[in-house]
């Protein structure tokens, strides 16, 4: 008989990706509720404006997240800012095509955030910003509400 290890069983079950959505560019992470951490995966291409639907696909095939949080920017009084009618729509398009509970996360200034951390730590110039500043972003809006829920379930 096998050995069952429930934690690396259970690690499957609290899996969720998180995007960090862009007219060009989505940033991708992946986070765990049991390691309360987010990881950067990738930046995915938009093509015209238009999400790569076949590699967002094939990170939830490769994950099997139990749900996806999405970043959602809105001004600070709390009104739409001009991309969050979009950013919306991102949600919705993702909860019908993959069946899978979708969250909005706060992501206020996560791109900002994302830029003076990588600068600060690695000096890295503009351009090579520019590729992985979506994934950073998305890796700190999934820690947020990763963080977010730990603290709503103690």
């Amino acid at each position: 008989m096998a050995n069952f290890d429930p934690l690396a069983a259970n690690i499957r079950n609290d899996t969720y990706l998180g995007f960090d959505f862009g007219n060009k560019k989505i940033g991708a992470a992946v986070g765990q509720i049991t390691t309360g951490s987010a990881s950067s995966l990738q930046t995915l291409r938009s093509p015209n404006q238009v999400p790569d639907w076949q590699a967002i696909a094939k990170l939830i095939n490769e994950w099997q997240p139990v749900g996806l949080v999405v970043g959602v920017s809105r001004q600070a009084d709390g009104t739409d800012n001009p991309i969050t009618p979009r950013m919306l729509k991102f949600c919705r398009q993702l909860e019908g095509r993959f069946r899978l509970p979708v969250y909005q996360q706060d992501e206020t200034l996560s791109t900002f955030e994302a830029k003076q951390l990588l600068f600060d730590e690695t000096g890295l110039n503009a351009t090579k910003l520019w590729a992985v500043q979506d994934q950073l972003a998305a890796q700190l809006i999934l820690q947020s509400w990763l963080n977010d829920f730990t603290h709503r379930t103690i």
